[in-house]
């Protein structure tokens, strides 16, 4: 199902909306906050961590990342409900996702529960391209997070059909189990490699 999501019906919202509507259902959620990230790159001017790792200040950019982990665990602790999410993976990885996984460390330790899965593991769901990118919030909604081609995020298509939500749950279930815990990956695949160079 989660294959066939980008030609299901939904509704379309822009970044701002999707942002308000997604945190409006967020009281709605009792088990779950799953979220699949397939992209390799992405874009995030916003991020002032992502913006010293394009400008090859690596050091930097690990500092910003941590300044965030207090703020991190009281968001975590005071929720009632899990966080989930599944990184696929391509090696080698990209600068990009190279940046995101010391980005996700810092998740991992504040109290998200993240799982990495092989981007061959996903290979058989991906005939007609990449898997998308989902946000689901209990059984309250999905989200198909929408990027242009250079990775900047420009909206989201909401679905909130309870039977595409019960089987794109059940799947992101079977990734979740099927993936590696982040510490593990982390630490034989992210930790080694040398901070890459600028990007721009």
């Amino acid at each position: 199902m989660l294959d066939r999501v980008p030609n299901l019906p939904a509704a379309f919202l822009s970044p701002e909306e999707y942002a308000s509507d997604a945190k409006s259902r967020f009281t709605d959620i009792k088990d779950y906050f799953w979220k699949l990230e397939r992209r390799q790159t992405f874009q995030e001017e916003g991020d002032a961590g992502y913006r010293a790792f394009m400008c090859g200040d690596w050091d930097e950019a690990m500092k910003i990342e941590a300044q965030g982990l207090d703020a991190l665990r009281q968001r975590f602790k005071n929720v009632g409900f899990e966080y989930r999410r599944v990184r696929v993976a391509e090696l080698p990885v990209t600068p990009y996702l190279q940046w995101e996984m010391q980005a996700l460390r810092v998740r991992a330790e504040a109290g998200e529960g993240i799982r990495v899965l092989d981007a061959d593991a996903v290979r058989d769901r991906e005939e007609d391209g990449l898997l998308p990118e989902v946000v689901i919030l209990g059984t309250a909604a999905l989200y198909e997070v929408r990027y242009d081609r250079a990775g900047v995020h420009n909206g989201a298509r909401r679905i909130v059909d309870p039977k595409v939500i019960d089987e794109c749950r059940t799947e992101m279930a079977a990734l979740w189990d099927g993936g590696e815990d982040f510490a593990s990956y982390f630490a034989r695949e992210i930790a080694p490699l040398p901070p890459p160079p600028a990007q721009h």
